[in-house]
């Protein structure tokens, strides 16, 4: 018979006719009967064993697509089989050294359980497993599923695993969460939910009185140790009622309920008989968790600040760059993480770039980071020359984008920053396209790499670190600004600056908490940094880990959070918000909008010196931000250790990814959705999947993501699925209509949308990125009620809603941000605004051909921010209230600009690519008196009056390639709020007019407006 089970793996017939199975079981109960048959199959054949455990993967995976409707013992004893057979299948395969290594009982062992597991699996059926298992069935699965638990339990003990555990992140929000999905329980009407409600009342008031005491005894728990076996009893049973409550949503049973309730209620008595004889005193370090008392104590770091310490370094890399020789010189700044290596290149190159005495023709900056490719470098380069979107060169080929850069750089003279390479494999693939013409030319270099073989060039600039003083004076300066320190903090502050060994980056996250900390406690944080054995870095880690752990719990999954997406990445601030939001990781706050909390959670972070704002709005506020590579790698690590995140980048490493049943998110990276199927990775509770990669289409949508029921985040990136599969709609995953629990769904380049859209009756943002159209909404998409964001990336397209019966349908009153297709037919549009009562931000484009409109927005009184494009209105009337405006391609004559000027909150005006036609723009008395920021780009305005009122609280100016203009309205020198004015490609008469504005503004005592010279 040993034969017989031979040939079937060699051959790798595939049990799937019935005939077929009955000889591979008859075949494999026999083996079992012969003991030397596994010791000669396993010994001879490991490949072929491997091949036989996948093909068994491969059927159990087939069986947990039905995972749902088994029973609860049956879940329990699947998922150990899943992970037992998946653990010996990367054995086998990926990790063939391990099990080379193990003794011969152990191989044995494993062939007898590869037998057995055979046996198992190739006789269940899901019919069997929703209805019960016959008790043959399950004697021989329990003890299989013993016996892999003996097996893993054996090589964890030779090679330990990574711990993992429940996710303890945000503990008190698990409460929140959980009591938000009691509610929705509570008010359901679904006849698949038979538990009584009183019950659900009833488990809602003890958890209601838990998180109660629990929040009372937060900074006591580790004090007492009564305290934190409770602490910690409670934090499970809510994780696994939010899990048990979220099945019983999707359609499972509800038969263990009543047993947790018992938990929940023994947890109450319990917590009732302590809680009398608490103490609320507290040892502890006293640091604030209220966001809001942070602001004063931390000042706002202002984006290209001045940096501390640098100013010699700043001088020589100056001097590198303008003398020297004439050939192409590469210099690299050198030295350990956190040292300010990106900030002295970044000072340096926009000091540079925006000097009067312009050197360089060209300048472009590209982050390496440790995963890169050479199409992704390129396109950094060439968006960073064209100021373009990396959009325009998703579909080219690398070898014409390598040409065309090096097309572009040649006979020009340019200064180029790579930033953050870390190794010379990253420089191999763009050295071809900088071009050597002598005319001097330089390239940045920074990394933490000492030396790189490279040609051209010079000595590396090591940075050193800060000393103590400078130390002191960042500090300082990160603390106080310019008001200063009061004298009794001097010596202790002096002492804690020391204790950071130099390094810019401890300093800066010491300030943060110091910024949370009362001064009288100042000396605590000095001893718990006072070591003169740790090294530098081990000391940057150790602030790291103070830092975190004196982050308010609601704050920590945020951070945790920044994770998740690609080191040196800039994250959007909007899609952060709606993120967060997503995961439930916000605090409900009387009288504040989601948006505002999420606001104040990002600038607290920001405060703390956690988060870096890269870009901000016109009018202050984050735009984009993004962490510290040593923060992202603490984020990465830390959200592994508490079970809170995980991250695969790489197909070899989703194929070898292993991790607890309970994952609550996982990243992936440079990977196509199909491989998450065939990587035969089950995570049943899994809250949130994200894809990062660049633009690609896939063949079909992975029915594995269908294993992921409990989903509230999906987003795939810049996937996007082929037309014509009969599984699609105009390119829609229809399987994504299947999970039901989603709240935030982001796809790529669709079409349409199918009407099946409204099983999604939870989902609160729908994203769609690099969308080439408009898209089409179906009449179902009314009855999401709890849409808050219908957006489309492109600034050309939006959504299009169907005209017809919109009579009967009910309202999104919740919507609040819009990307919108319209018609020509201001009737429909009229209907369709009446039903989005909530709207504040609202993109307007032309649904067809048709660019005439009229606009019927004035009944929008909530509406704060309106962007349209390619429309030319034949009237114009806009909402009285609105704050921020942008128009582009309006084609409008400069004399209709009155009716927008009389907005009275208007504060922030953008008029881009022929928004007004005309070169004649007189401003008249009384308009725009509240307006802080404007932008004119692309208009060929020549002549532009004004007078000093229509100014009065104007803080920022853009101009941009408004080349026939050649003066500016003299009047802005007497406005005494202006900060900067920026010009971009403008003709020297208007630079020269603004310079002007500059010297009187001096005179009049506002030395700090700022006049950037862009290219």
């Amino acid at each position: 018979m040993e034969s017989q089970i031979s040939r079937l793996i060699r051959e790798e017939i595939d049990p799937v006719h019935p005939q077929v199975l009955e000889t591979y079981i008859q075949a494999l109960t026999a083996s079992k009967l012969s003991r030397s048959s596994h010791t000669s199959v396993l010994e001879k054949n490991k490949h072929l064993l491997a091949n036989f455990i996948d093909c068994l993967l491969y059927n159990v995976m087939e069986l947990l697509e039905y995972f749902p409707s088994f029973s609860v013992a049956v879940k329990d004893q699947m998922l150990i089989l899943h992970e037992g057979v998946r653990f010996l299948s990367i054995l086998l395969r990926q990790q063939q050294e391990k099990f080379n290594g193990l003794h011969d009982q152990m191989k044995e062992l494993i062939g007898f359980v590869a037998c057995d597991a055979g046996i198992v699996i190739l006789s269940l059926s899901p019919t069997e497993m929703i209805e019960g298992l016959a008790k043959e069935t399950d004697l021989a699965l329990f003890h299989l599923v013993k016996v892999l638990k003996f097996i893993m339990a054996e090589l964890a003990q030779i090679y330990p695993p990574p711990s993992f555990s429940f996710p303890w992140t945000n503990e008190l929000g698990c409460f929140d969460f959980l009591l938000e999905s009691l509610q929705e329980l509570s008010n359901s009407e679904a006849d698949s939910i038979h538990f009584p409600k009183d019950h659900i009342h009833r488990v809602q008031e003890d958890l209601i009185f838990l998180r109660s005491f629990l929040e009372n005894i937060v900074t006591q728990r580790n004090q007492n140790r009564k305290l934190q076996p409770l602490w910690d009893r409670g934090m499970e049973v809510a994780y696994k009622a939010k899990l048990l409550i979220n099945s019983i949503v999707s359609g499972d049973i509800s038969e263990c309920l009543d047993t947790l309730a018992g938990d929940i209620e023994l947890m109450r008595t319990e917590a009732l008989g302590i809680s009398d004889s608490l103490s609320h005193g507290t040892d502890a370090l006293r640091v604030s968790n209220n966001s809001a008392d942070t602001t004063s104590k931390l000042r706002t770091p202002a984006l290209n600040e001045a940096p501390v310490g640098l100013d010699e370094a700043i001088k020589t890399i100056t001097c590198r760059l303008t003398g020297g020789s004439r050939q192409l010189d590469i210099i690299s700044i050198v030295g350990m993480a956190g040292l300010g290596k990106t900030t002295l290149a970044n000072t340096v190159y926009h000091r540079m770039q925006n000097s009067d005495c312009r050197r360089f023709h060209i300048y472009a900056w590209c982050t390496v980071s440790q995963s890169y490719n050479k199409h992704n470098l390129l396109a950094q380069i060439l968006c960073s020359i064209h100021h373009g979107s990396p959009a325009k060169y998703l579909n080219k080929d690398e070898n014409d984008l390598a040409e065309e850069v090096r097309r572009v750089l040649l006979r020009n003279r340019y200064l180029i920053v790579l930033d953050d390479l870390w190794d010379i494999e990253a420089w191999n693939l763009l050295e071809r396209s900088f071009p050597n013409d002598a005319n001097g030319s330089r390239i940045i270099l920074t990394s933490r790499i000492h030396s790189f073989p490279l040609k051209h060039a010079s000595e590396p600039y090591h940075l050193r670190l800060l000393t103590d003083t400078e130390s002191w004076a960042l500090l300082r300066n990160k603390l106080f600004g310019k008001e200063g320190c009061t004298p009794t903090l001097n010596e202790v502050g002096f002492q804690i600056a020391k204790n950071c060994k130099g390094l810019p980056l401890t300093i800066v996250l010491v300030a943060g908490i110091l910024a949370t900390t009362e001064q009288d406690c100042w000396k605590e944080v000095a001893e718990t940094l006072s070591s003169s054995r740790i090294a530098v870095a081990e000391q940057c880690k150790r602030t790291l880990e103070l830092s975190y752990s004196n982050l308010p719990s609601h704050l920590k999954p945020c951070l945790l959070y920044f994770g998740a997406f690609p080191e040196d990445e800039d994250v959007p601030v909007r899609k952060l918000i709606w993120l967060w939001t997503a995961e439930g990781f916000l605090q409900k706050t009387e009288g504040k909008g989601s948006e505002d909390v999420v606001d104040e959670y990002l600038m607290d972070l920001v405060q703390r010196s956690l988060v870096m704002v890269t870009r901000q709005r016109s009018i202050g506020g984050a735009k984009a931000c993004r962490i510290h590579d040593l923060i992202h790698e603490f984020c990465v690590k830390k959200a592994k250790e508490e079970s809170f995140l995980q991250i695969s980048d790489g197909e070899n490493n989703l194929f070898t990814l292993t991790g607890p049943h309970n994952l609550h998110r996982l990243c992936i990276y440079n990977t196509e959705p199909k491989k998450l199927k065939n990587s035969k990775v089950f995570f049943p509770n899994l809250r949130s999947l994200l894809f990062f990669v660049k633009w690609k289409v896939v063949p079909y949508f992975p029915t594995g993501v269908l294993l992921f029921k409990l989903l509230r985040v999906l987003d795939l990136g810049n996937f996007s699925f082929k037309l014509g599969n009969f599984s699609f709609k105009s390119g829609f995953p229809m399987e994504v209509v299947l999970l039901v629990h989603l709240r935030y769904l982001a796809l790529s380049r669709i079409f349409s949308v199918p009407s099946e859209i409204a099983n999604l009756s939870r989902l609160e943002t729908f994203l769609v990125t690099a969308s080439g159209r408009n898209v089409g909404l179906p009449i179902t998409i009314w009855n999401i009620q709890t849409l808050r964001h219908l957006c489309i990336t492109s600034s050309q397209h939006g959504f299009s809603f169907p005209a017809d019966s919109l009579a009967g349908s009910p309202d999104l009153k919740h919507l609040e941000t819009l990307s919108l297709a319209i018609d020509s037919s201001s009737q429909n549009l009229r209907k369709i605004l009446t039903k989005l009562p909530s709207i504040r931000r609202l993109k307007c484009v032309p649904s067809s051909s048709s660019r005439n409109w009229i606009p019927v927005l004035d009944g929008l009184s909530g509406l704060k921010s309106l962007k349209v494009n390619n429309l030319v209105p034949s009237r114009v009337k806009f909402p009285l209230y609105l704050k921020k405006l942008t128009l582009a391609y309006t084609h409008m004559p400069w004399t209709e600009i009155s009716t927008i000027g009389k907005l009275p909150s208007l504060e922030v005006l953008k008029l881009r690519h022929k928004a007004f036609v005309g070169e004649k723009w007189e401003m008249k008395a009384g308009e725009f008196l509240n307006l802080r920021f404007l932008e004119l780009s692309r208009l060929d305005l020549r002549s532009w009056t004004a007078t000093s009122d229509n100014f009065s609280r104007l803080e920022k100016l853009v101009l941009h390639q408004c080349s026939k203009l050649k003066e500016v309205p003299s009047c802005l020198g007497e406005c005494s709020n202006l900060e900067m004015i920026k010009l971009k490609r403008c003709c020297k008469a208007a630079v020269t007019s603004v310079k002007q504005i500059q010297e009187e503004q001096m005179e009049a005592g506002n030395e700090g407006l700022r006049v950037v010279l862009g290219k």
